[in-house]
């Protein structure tokens, strides 16, 4: 909570080691590309001015539902209010929303990570990984550099006739014990020491 004193020990070393994986230039293109892709306002530069931009949920709805067509946006009322309930359920719907829109779970943050600032670098996370759903649908609604993002990986799907099928069934392949011609032989017994000749 806002009120929570500092931490101490071994607390200490692991708040410590997380805010090591935050990451300040990350910061400054997924600003750019927030701002370009919503028109929000531009934050404090510092991680604390990126947290503080964040924490009440409205820039990020904003930034899902531009990700949306007029018609589909997933977070129907963006209300901003001091009251800490209120910005944890804003940023609550967020999440919900960009897994709905194709981001992994394991690549969400959780609401506290950004409210509390407990792991901005988990924050930075999963707008990376929203940016990257975002340039791998190429539907027309990213805006703003996508060379900030990698292209997930697309389904290849193949289809094989039957005759395709069946002879591939007939091929050994090396990873099933094919040993091109070697063998054991001029080998020594099982359990007896090798002879080295000099």
């Amino acid at each position: 909570m806002a009120n929570k004193g500092p931490s101490y020990g071994m607390s200490r070393e692991v708040q410590g080691k997380i805010d090591k994986k935050y990451d300040p230039e990350l910061e400054e293109r997924l600003v750019q590309w927030i701002v370009a892709q919503c028109g929000a306002s531009q934050p404090e530069a510092g991680k604390m001015g990126f947290q503080a931009w964040l924490k009440d949920g409205c820039v990020l709805s904003e930034l899902i539902n531009s990700l949306y067509a007029s018609e589909k946006k997933p977070i129907k009322k963006i209300a901003h209010s001091d009251m800490a309930f209120k910005q944890m359920e804003q940023i609550s719907q967020f999440l919900n929303a960009a897994e709905r829109y194709g981001v992994s779970k394991t690549d969400i943050f959780q609401t506290v990570d950004l409210w509390e600032a407990k792991d901005l670098a988990s924050v930075q996370r999963t707008l990376m990984a929203v940016g990257s759903v975002a340039v791998t649908k190429e539907d027309g609604l990213f805006q703003g550099n996508p060379d900030y993002f990698f292209k997930k990986a697309q389904e290849n799907r193949r289809d094989f006739s039957e005759d395709q099928m069946k002879e591939g069934k007939s091929i050994i392949g090396l990873q099933m014990g094919s040993n091109k011609g070697a063998s054991q032989s001029g080998g020594t017994g099982y359990g007896r020491p090798r002879q080295i000749m000099s």
